[in-house]
């Protein structure tokens, strides 16, 4: 019997650049443990006079995690943190109280032909650590731990499972699991997951219970201590989830509360230019619906 509960399909957004597959919040799921948004970004190609430019904006009540597949953006924050991320490495940024970042690709390429593809993440802080002071982290591809198990390879993007435990600083038990083969793989791993569960089938296939399933779907387990599945060759999957917040969680454009009242102050506070912001920067992104 299948364990799949839901099948989310990646939606088409405009983010002003071009148009990211989403794929959290879903109207039936908004989340799958603490994790409230996730966009797949690409694969776009562009030209010597494209490029990704996303200003100034402002976060509260969560933390970013940035993964690239292709490309490179550079991140700045109010901070002061000014860090280029590629492929392979992980951008983890703990906006709690409030930060403001930009995200563009990095001079170097901006007149040159490039491409972009990578996921972003928002992950909901608990309730008594959304007013958390605000801290970026930068952690390098070769520091993130990997093994291979039963014809699979296994990169731990975040949190802890399957015994190993990575350096991005989680505030709350979760995992974000790359799993990839060359030649297929069968795999049951439910004994060692928790909370929530989803699966996101970037390339090849999963087979669950005799039927198969394509890129850019995310499966949603019933029952994570039940999780098992063949992937077949040339897959790539990122498996991901933990312990759901007994809370409700709000979000507006770029903020995340546990409360209406709170996303009310944080759109006022943006639109009073109450937030920090990032030396040298421009073009701060207005409220939606609103211009500055």
């Amino acid at each position: 019997m299948s364990n799949i509960g839901l099948i989310i399909p990646e939606r088409p957004r405009d983010i002003g650049n071009f148009l990211v597959g989403r794929l959290l919040p879903f109207q039936s799921k908004r989340m799958v443990g603490p994790f409230i948004f996730i966009d797949h970004m690409g694969p776009v190609a562009m030209s010597d006079h494209e490029n990704f430019d996303v200003g100034p904006h402002p976060h509260i009540g969560l933390s970013t995690l940035t993964y690239l597949f292709e490309g490179a953006v550079m991140h700045r924050d109010s901070l002061g943190t000014a860090v280029e991320i590629t492929p392979g490495a992980v951008n983890w940024m703990v906006a709690g109280s409030g930060i403001v970042h930009s995200e563009r690709t990095p001079e170097r390429l901006r007149h040159a032909d490039k491409r972009m593809h990578g996921l972003q993440i928002w992950v909901a802080l608990p309730k008594a650590l959304e007013d958390i002071a605000p801290s970026f982290h930068h952690i390098e591809a070769k520091d993130l731990p990997s093994w291979e198990e039963d014809g699979a390879r296994f990169r731990l993007i975040a949190g802890e499972v399957m015994g190993h435990r990575s350096a991005v600083p989680v505030h709350s038990r979760l995992y974000l699991l790359e799993v990839s083969t060359t030649a297929g793989a069968t795999l049951r791993i439910g004994e060692h997951l928790f909370g929530e569960s989803g699966l996101y089938i970037l390339e090849g296939a999963v087979i669950d219970d005799g039927v198969e399933h394509g890129p850019r779907q995310l499966l949603v387990a019933k029952d994570s201590g039940q999780c098992g599945f063949h992937l077949s060759p040339g897959s790539t999957v990122y498996l991901f989830g933990g312990e759901p917040f007994p809370e409700e969680r709000f979000i507006y454009w770029n903020f995340v509360a546990t409360s209406p009242e709170r996303l009310e102050a944080a759109k006022q506070r943006w639109r009073d230019r109450a937030f920090p912001m990032i030396a040298g920067e421009h073009d701060p992104v207005p409220l939606p619906g609103t211009t500055w």
